[in-house]
């Protein structure tokens, strides 16, 4: 397998889960290293990507730390999958739209193991359920890419606290809503990492 899979159970730190990805991308630039799937948690950060502003933090009391992923301000907390990886795109198209389309499609897939129907919305990047005119995120999306290598990834909102977001204006939107597998009524999702593990090498592998 191309693509190194690590899962990690406890927590992460935020800053040292980022310092990881960035010697990585070195270490697949220069070929010593596979690519990556990361799946793991956050403890609570708010974190704000390279298009953020200052009016998107409605509570200046909360820590926030700047990242270089692309995106605005979200939130990261217990019980939200963050799955980061390292994509090496000169080894496939260099084509971030389609990156970005097949990371989508990637977790459209991965909540239909669930039976919620999800769609990409072409202004608004991540992934959204309900009716249009009134649809909730459930997964945020952010990435970078040096030298053709991306990384960063996505989040999934499975049974985290959605009272967090209310620090924020989540990823700049304000006239929409977040959602989670819970919030949707979906009680079991013990597999949830097997079945993004299995739907990302789907795609990606």
């Amino acid at each position: 397998m191309n693509i190194e899979v690590k899962n990690s159970v406890k927590p992460v730190d935020y800053r040292k889960s980022i310092q990881f990805l960035e010697q990585r991308v070195k270490e697949v630039i220069s070929g010593k290293k596979k690519e990556l799937l990361w799946i793991l948690e956050h403890n609570t950060v708010y974190t704000a990507g390279a298009r953020s502003s200052n009016n998107e933090i409605l509570n200046k009391n909360i820590k926030l730390i700047k990242t270089n992923r692309g995106g605005k301000i979200t939130v990261h907390s217990p019980g939200q999958k963050i799955v980061y990886f390292v994509l090496n795109l000169n080894k496939r198209k260099k084509n971030i739209r389609k990156l970005i389309n097949d990371i989508e499609n990637c977790i459209i897939n991965i909540l239909r193991k669930y039976k919620v129907r999800s769609f990409a919305d072409s202004k608004n990047i991540g992934i959204w359920v309900g009716k249009r005119n009134n649809a909730k995120k459930i997964a945020a999306i952010g990435i970078r890419v040096s030298k053709w290598v991306a990384y960063h990834g996505f989040s999934l909102n499975i049974s985290n606290s959605l009272i967090k977001y209310n620090d924020i204006v989540p990823c700049g939107i304000k006239n929409k809503g977040v959602t989670s597998l819970k919030e949707l009524k979906i009680r079991n999702y013990k597999d949830i990492n097997n079945i993004i593990i299995k739907e990302f090498l789907n795609i990606f592998l």
